[in-house]
């Protein structure tokens, strides 16, 4: 175990770089959903608690929900309770609910956004926020264009830059289902929006692992310089999830994994691990270099899909000692049902970095274990100097990012075992967040609320990044579409279907699977 001790390492405190937020609101559309209550209350509660947000600050929830403030107030008291908030800071807990407001809204109603416009003015004032807006939308994809184009008519969103007052608004995934569907949104975007003031979320890219990936590579001497394909065998991506569609299934079976995982999460970590360094760490530099890697994909064979692709769909199976229904018997899935549950795919970039290098990323429902990581496996020595000990029979170095759980870094390596043979044995470092700074990670949207008042856009997706991730998925989605053809089958609690075993083993490799499975 690779640990640090502040006696003996004392973290040099004048590379911690932070900025508080200026006075702003943030009006939350869907303030009675569950994200709002699981994770968004929640993460700017912790931001306040931090004194990252400031005094002059208001939360306005709209929606179908609550009728008035005092009732929704209540509704966070109770948010704050449940994740225990108020005990963590009983004082900024109740400072805070009580700097939260509700108004009734329906979504297609112009009238309510006049309303909306009044209200603000009025809040403005009693906070002093200086009129800097960050419009949240937590609803369903459906009503993103009908609300930002009200906005606009109320005129609440002509305010671009990072001047004050300035008015922004956040999308959630997913943006389209398509290529021309996400065009046609965006296009809508664009007529009543600035790029600048557009935020595109992916709370992927907020954990700190997934942001540790650039500090990993740009402020180490030792890893940048074997980043390529000289050194590097390949890498594989793998989010995996134990939970089946539970509650979703209405929406999930008309997106699948490939719309659901891979579009956002997985290639932008695709981006984040095979980019090139950006001239400098500004929003749109770093965004540049993961377009690149997008344009650099090379397009799967739409016709021999399979040689690079395998879909696949959750049977029956045993979580946790508890027997579990297949997805086709899962309530509100259709039996006809051709979705998929599972994605895995072997990508490869065609630029001089990592010209047939092989990125695995494979992502999938009732899986063995919740587990979500980068694992950089590095090619084998060329000649081994022991006698009797073959270069292959040599374990090769890996380099294992942990982004949940357990976030963290492991690296594997080759060492003498104690005694007098020569014995070699596969060592490890590990380093966890936990344990190293003695303090849990921050939640993903922490880091993401805050960026957004800020106005730093690094980790949001761009419209060009956005449009080439669909452009490059597109093609396979219309032709399963049009084949119809059921996904192969894999027991719940496994690692997928043999498939997926046999995709990776044609190139001499297999997938690391957690404790070995």
């Amino acid at each position: 175990m690779l640990q640090v001790s502040p006696e003996t390492e004392p973290f040099n405190k004048e590379f911690c770089v932070y900025q508080a937020a200026e006075p702003c609101s943030v009006i939350l559309f869907g303030a009675s959903g569950d994200l709002a209550h699981r994770k968004l209350i929640p993460a700017l509660f912790d931001l306040k608690h931090q004194h990252l947000v400031p005094q002059r600050f208001f939360l306005l929830g709209t929606g179908r929900g609550p009728a008035d403030d005092a009732a929704f107030q209540e509704t966070v008291a109770a948010t704050m309770k449940r994740a225990g908030k108020d005990a963590l800071d009983a004082q900024t807990a109740e400072a805070f609910t009580k700097a939260c407001h509700f108004l009734p809204a329906d979504f297609d109603d112009p009238a309510k956004y006049q309303a909306l416009a009044r209200r603000l003015s009025e809040l403005e004032q009693q906070y002093r926020t200086g009129g800097n807006r960050i419009f949240y939308l937590a609803i369903p994809p459906t009503f993103y264009g009908e609300v930002i184009k009200q906005l606009a008519a109320a005129g609440l969103t002509q305010r671009s830059g990072t001047s004050a007052p300035w008015g922004r608004v956040i999308i959630e995934k997913p943006i389209g289902r398509d290529l021309e569907s996400a065009q046609g949104l965006m296009e809508t975007i664009r007529q009543v929006l600035h790029e600048d003031q557009t935020y595109r979320i992916d709370h992927y890219l907020g954990k700190e692992t997934v942001q540790n990936v650039l500090i990993l590579r740009y402020a180490n001497a030792i890893f940048e310089p074997l980043w390529n394909r000289r050194y590097i065998d390949h890498v594989q991506i793998t989010v995996a999830e134990t939970l089946g569609v539970e509650h979703r299934a209405g929406y999930y079976d008309h997106s699948g994994c490939l719309r659901d995982m891979f579009q956002n999460h997985l290639l932008q970590l695709l981006c984040l691990v095979a980019m090139e360094p950006p001239a400098t760490f500004e929003a749109d530099r770093v965004r540049d270099e993961t377009v690149k890697v997008l344009r650099a994909v090379r397009p799967f064979p739409v016709d021999r899909w399979q040689e690079a692709l395998v879909r696949g769909r959750y049977g029956a199976g045993t979580m946790d000692k508890a027997r579990v229904p297949a997805y086709l018997d899962e309530e509100g899935v259709p039996p006809s049902s051709t979705t998929e549950t599972f994605i895995a795919s072997k990508f490869f970039i065609d630029n001089w970095r990592w010209q047939d290098v092989p990125f695995y990323l494979r992502s999938g429902k009732r899986m063995a274990r919740r587990v979500s990581d980068v694992v950089i496996r590095f090619k084998a020595v060329p000649h081994s100097l022991f006698r009797g000990v073959n270069p292959e029979a040599l374990s090769r170095n890996t380099l294992i990012l942990r982004i949940q759980p357990n976030e963290g870094i492991g690296l594997t390596f080759e060492a003498k075992y104690p005694g007098p043979k020569l014995c070699m044995s596969s060592a490890s470092m590990d380093f966890n967040y936990q344990q190293a700074f003695g303090v849990k990670p921050p939640g993903a949207y922490e880091h993401l609320l805050l960026e957004s008042m800020l106005g730093d856009q690094t980790l949001f997706a761009r419209q060009d990044w956005v449009e080439l991730s669909w452009g490059l998925l597109t093609p396979l989605l219309k032709a399963w579409e049009a084949g119809r053809d059921a996904p192969a089958t894999y027991d719940s609690g496994s690692w997928g279907p043999r498939e997926a075993d046999e995709l990776v083993q044609r190139n001499g490799h297999r997938w690391h699977n957690p404790d070995g499975a």
